[in-house]
């Protein structure tokens, strides 16, 4: 039988010193996970539009309304998570972040807009409803249009803010949900494109460039719009150059500006190049139609310097003057011979007599 070793007391301590340790280190990383995961579950908080008694079918408010009227709706308010708490429940402006999301102002900023025409119970800007995990509180509110409200569309949104703290930071979860309103009167939906520039970068392939066409657009109307953008290249007679490219304009609100950049794959050293931009106007399919709207099309130029043509033009350049030279050198070297052949003629003619004599 093979001989066994049994291994010292002192051994034994260690290795099981060792596993226990394991073991604590892994029950710890378990109780850590289970910790966060409750902790995701404890802050859930969700809204919808109402129908008075819970969740309709809407995805926003939308409302078309004449200056001085008064609208009534309802806003459901519900404690997804697994612990009690407060919900804070008021409307607020509406604004185009720089990537162009809808965003609403800080919690604490006063509205000057849509948002400032909403109230609650009792004309109340804000509530504040303690509701247990699961509990669900319809909140009625009514919207108020100045009687001097500008025709248009007027962006804002009912929000629902939590405060809670992570560690030594307090932090505010909002959802919010969007709510337009379209006060009656002469809507103009108007995109424009107020400037466009593009720039040529070569490759090592002259025949696969690439040009960078950025625009700016602003809604220069009273509408909320989106668009459909086309973004290619043409060159000389409009034939087109390049991959045409098309993208998504997420929906820009009155007045808010908009610069973006597309790159235009393809592209040979061609000289002239004439980038262009179409934007066809859309509406969300939840807003309000404002009828027609209008395509907008703008253009530039730009040059991608042929530089293979310009390598061959001084190519040709440099074998033209070498062989122009070449046969100045021979033209030069055949007169010189003729002259030596002459001279020498000459000589030879002139000794003859001597000779023979």
């Amino acid at each position: 039988m093979p001989e066994t070793t049994a291994l010292p007391l002192t051994m034994k301590r260690l290795v099981s010193f060792v596993l226990a340790a394991l073991f604590l280190a892994l029950a710890m990383v378990g109780v850590s996970t289970a910790q966060v995961a409750h902790a995701d579950d404890e802050s859930g908080i969700s809204g919808s539009p109402s129908d008075g008694s819970g969740a309709d079918d809407r995805s926003r408010f939308s409302y078309t309304i004449s200056p001085g009227q008064q609208i009534s709706d309802s806003y459901l308010v519900t404690n997804a998570g697994t612990i009690p708490q407060t919900m804070k429940v008021f409307a607020t402006d509406a604004y185009n972040t720089d990537d162009g999301s809808y965003g609403l102002l800080d919690t604490d900023a006063a509205p000057t807009d849509a948002g400032s025409w909403v109230s609650f119970a009792d004309g109340a800007t804000q509530l504040s409803i303690p509701l247990e995990p699961g509990a669900s509180q319809v909140v009625p509110f009514t919207m108020n249009v100045p009687a001097d409200a500008s025709p248009g569309d007027h962006a804002a949104g009912i929000v629902i803010s939590v405060l809670s703290t992570d560690g030594q930071v307090l932090v505010d979860r909002r959802v919010a949900t969007r709510l337009y309103a379209r006060v009656a009167g002469a809507l103009q939906a108007a995109l424009t494109v107020s400037s466009i520039s593009a720039s040529y970068d070569a490759q090592l392939n002259p025949f696969d460039g690439t040009t960078t066409v950025t625009y700016t657009v602003r809604n220069n109307g009273n509408v909320a719009l989106g668009a459909n953008a086309v973004i290619g290249v043409n060159t000389y007679f409009g034939i087109a150059a390049g991959t045409l490219q098309r993208s998504e304009l997420a929906e820009m609100l009155p007045g808010s500006t908009r610069t973006l950049s597309v790159v235009v794959p393809g592209i040979g050293q061609l000289g002239y190049l004439n980038p262009y931009i179409s934007l066809a106007p859309t509406v969300d399919a939840d807003a309000q139609d404002p009828g027609p709207l209008a395509t907008v099309d703008r253009d530039t130029v730009a040059v991608a310097m042929p530089w293979w043509l310009v390598i061959l033009v001084v190519l040709a350049a440099l074998v033209f003057l070498f062989l122009r030279w070449r046969r100045a050198r021979d033209a030069k070297n055949a007169v010189a011979w003729a002259e030596y052949t002459e001279a020498e003629a000459r000589r030879l003619a002139a000794e003859q007599p001597v000779a023979a004599g």
